[in-house]
Order: C-alpha cells, then structure tokens, then sequence
C-alpha cells in the first residue's frame, strides 16, 4: 500500500479532475509530493490556495496509520494506474483517483445494474425493489447501490437473500457505516460483494459527498433502475449521471396519485424505458 497515493486521495478540496491532470504531468503522486512550490506554480493549472494545500505538512502527516488500519480491516486499494481499476469509471469525466474496497474486487468489472430511488419509499417500492434485486442478481447480474436507507437498503437485500453479489458505493470512508442501521447489511455485502469508496478511511459522510458517489454508481453499471422517486428527488443526480455516461435508465411505474412515483412516471414520459418485469431489463442485457 502506496502513502503517496493514500495522502493524494485525502486532498478532497482539490477537485478530482485537478488531480487527474496533475497525474497526466506528473504520473505517479510521488513525484507530486516532491515538488516545490515553483515547480506547482509552473503547471499553470493550480491555484495559490491548492498549491499550499499540496505542500501542507499537516496533510502529510500520520499517513502510516492509514495503512496499518486499512491493512488490519482488510481494505483495498485500487489506483486509476492499476489494472484492477474498472474500465468503464475510467472513462468517465472525472474518475476517482483512488478506490477504497472491502471485498470481492473482481466483481466491479462484471455486468451490473444500479437499482435506486427514494429514502422515504412505500411498501410497494420496497418490495419491488427487492423482488427485482433477487431476480436480477439470479441472471449473474450485480446489484449495485449506495446503501442509504429506503430502495438502496431493499436492494442490497433482494441480491443478499438471493446468496448473490452485490456492490455498496458509499460516501465516506470505510470506516464509518452509515447509516448506522444498515451494519448488519454492510457486512452481509462484504461477504457476497463488496463496499467501495473514493474517500479514505476517517472521511465523514458529509451531504456534500454524496452527489459524487452518485457518478460512481451509474459508472461501474450497465443500466440504472429507478424503483421509486418523488418528483425532486436526489435520484436524479444518478440518472443524470447515467444520461451523460450512456446508459439505459429504467423505470418502474407507480400510482398517479402517489408521490413516490411522480418521479419514475415523469421519467417514463421523458423516454425512460418503462419495466414492469426483470424482462424488460435482461433483454438489453443479453
């Protein structure tokens, strides 16, 4: 386990596309360790303020603890220079620099669908989102979600029931499980799956960091289920994302009446295809 590219990783105010570039300069975080403030200043692409975050001393600090946890819990470090890293979130706009994983790390290159939705979903929603997980994973497709409560939680339930594979993108470091509830299912995803994160562990899962998980999930998926959303839901920062990375995004119709479906059946509308059975999904598969 490299500590350059554990302390690059830990830079989170400079932007992950920032970094990539300084990677393409420079090649290997080492390198951009030992620059001096000229050579930063030279690059043209950093601002005073990222230049003195690079250099700060405190960033640099420590950095051995991170591994010897990462190493007593089994946490993984995948690089955008490793071959392991995913190919398709490599082509993405702004790629992780580094992936933090528990688990099966061989599973984020295999055919997978991200089912999502609403937090606060009915019965219905859930169930649906279940029966579709179990099913779908059944058809050696993995389930991807990002464990908050509500359809991601069902979802991960469907593929665990199912003695399946299932993948948790989370917004903070390994080492929190939030939401707290959700333990039990973390580790029954770490057993049949895995966990992964772009933040290094002692990352907090913050609201901001969430809309940036988003982009990972529709990345290492080949399709996005939308199970239940209301009509301003934050599922469609993933939808978005999907759009903008080529993807099939599905939706499951629902109740006029209800506000949990205003979302998919205005997604349906604007050319989402509607899914009714796994069917409608496995044949874009095949």
């Amino acid at each position: 386990m490299d500590k350059y590219w554990i302390w690059f990783s830990k830079l989170n105010t400079i932007s992950v596309k920032i970094k990539n570039e300084l990677l393409k300069i420079y090649k290997t975080p080492e390198k951009i360790w030992n620059l001096t403030k000229k050579d930063l200043q030279e690059t043209d692409i950093l601002s005073s303020k990222e230049i003195e975050i690079i250099q700060d001393i405190n960033n640099r600090q420590n950095l051995e603890k991170y591994i010897e946890y990462m190493c007593k819990n089994n946490i993984k470090m995948i690089t955008i220079q490793d071959k392991k890293y995913p190919e398709n979130l490599k082509n993405i706009f702004d790629p992780p620099v580094v992936l933090y994983v528990i688990g099966n790390t061989q599973i984020l290159k295999s055919k997978s669908i991200a089912i999502i939705g609403t937090r606060n979903c009915s019965n219905y929603g859930k169930n649906i989102a279940r029966k579709f997980a179990y099913n779908l994973s059944k058809q050696n497709i993995n389930i991807v979600s990002g464990l908050a409560r509500g359809i991601d939680t069902y979802a991960h339930i469907g593929a665990i029931e199912a003695g399946e594979k299932t993948i948790a993108v989370v917004g903070g470091g390994l080492d929190t499980v939030y939401p707290e509830e959700n333990k039990n299912i973390f580790q029954k995803i770490i057993e049949q799956g895995a966990v992964i994160s772009e933040y290094v562990v002692g990352t907090k899962p913050e609201k901001t960091n969430f809309p940036a998980r988003n982009r990972i999930i529709s990345a290492i998926s080949d399709g996005v289920l939308v199970v239940e959303a209301t009509k301003k839901s934050g599922t469609f920062i993933t939808v978005d994302f999907a759009l903008e990375h080529g993807k099939n995004v599905y939706a499951i119709p629902g109740n006029i009446n209800s506000s949990m479906s205003l979302g998919t059946n205005e997604l349906i509308k604007q050319g989402a295809k509607m899914v009714t059975t796994e069917s409608d999904i496995l044949e874009d598969f095949s």
